[in-house]
């Protein structure tokens, strides 16, 4: 997404400029200095587990809001409402102390790699994976045929076949995890006119690799071939 676009829009208008890194944190170098809120997920770019997540926050911001949940205010016991200090304003109970380790490890091990590493890695895979899968009759890519402004996330769609079909056949036979449906975003698959079927989108990780890749695209050939 065009980021720098929308923060100097946001930035002429008044607004506030809030960005979801879900699939960048941990892959893309990200500079925090001009984003109200940044919020992240410990378990896709990060490495970390599920049920782990945060949010970098202005603090005169933060003054602005009051959380969603409140409760647990052992930091201030004396008190009955959530204390407004942070980070206990936006921590409300027994945290996730088990995720935050692993996150913790996970960030270090991210770090010691270094992030423009894994990016150029994922990306590798990712462009032989598009180049491949070009060839596959029956295969519509959602989006770019290239890496130019991706990440390392494609969705397919199989205009001949059922996707969920798809996506439970390559998990069933190959042993291919993917992620079919409308991935929490009906709007963003209206605009794509990929409603209400949806995609199956395949992510590439730095613990991939080309023979992953290969496999891949033969078990997709496989796949539609059945269909």
């Amino acid at each position: 997404m065009p980021v720098e676009k929308v923060a100097k829009v946001c930035s002429e208008n008044g607004l506030k400029l809030i960005v979801d890194t879900a699939q960048t944190a941990g892959i893309l170098d990200i500079d925090a200095n001009n984003i109200d809120v940044l919020a992240f997920t410990g378990h896709k770019g990060l490495l970390g587990t599920q049920g782990i997540g945060g949010f970098v926050i202005k603090k005169e911001f933060a003054n602005e809001i009051a959380p969603i949940i409140a409760g647990g205010t052992g930091s201030q016991s004396d008190m009955l409402e959530q204390p407004n200090i942070l980070p206990d304003k936006f921590e409300s109970g027994t945290m996730n102390i088990p995720a935050i380790l692993g996150l913790k490890k996970a960030i270090e091990y991210i770090r010691s790699v270094g992030t423009n590493q894994i990016f150029k890695k994922d990306m590798e895979l990712t462009s032989a994976f598009l180049s491949m899968v070009q060839e596959i009759e029956g295969v519509r890519i959602i989006g770019k045929k290239d890496i130019s402004d991706r990440v390392a996330v494609v969705s397919l769609d199989f205009p001949d076949s059922d996707n969920a079909v798809i996506a439970a056949l390559l998990d069933e036979k190959y042993n291919i995890m993917t992620r079919c449906g409308l991935h929490c975003a009906p709007s963003a698959h209206k605009t794509l006119n990929t409603y209400p079927h949806g995609t199956v989108r395949f992510s590439f990780g730095y613990f991939n690799s080309m023979d992953d890749v290969e496999y891949l695209i033969q078990s997709i050939k496989e796949t539609t071939k059945e269909m």
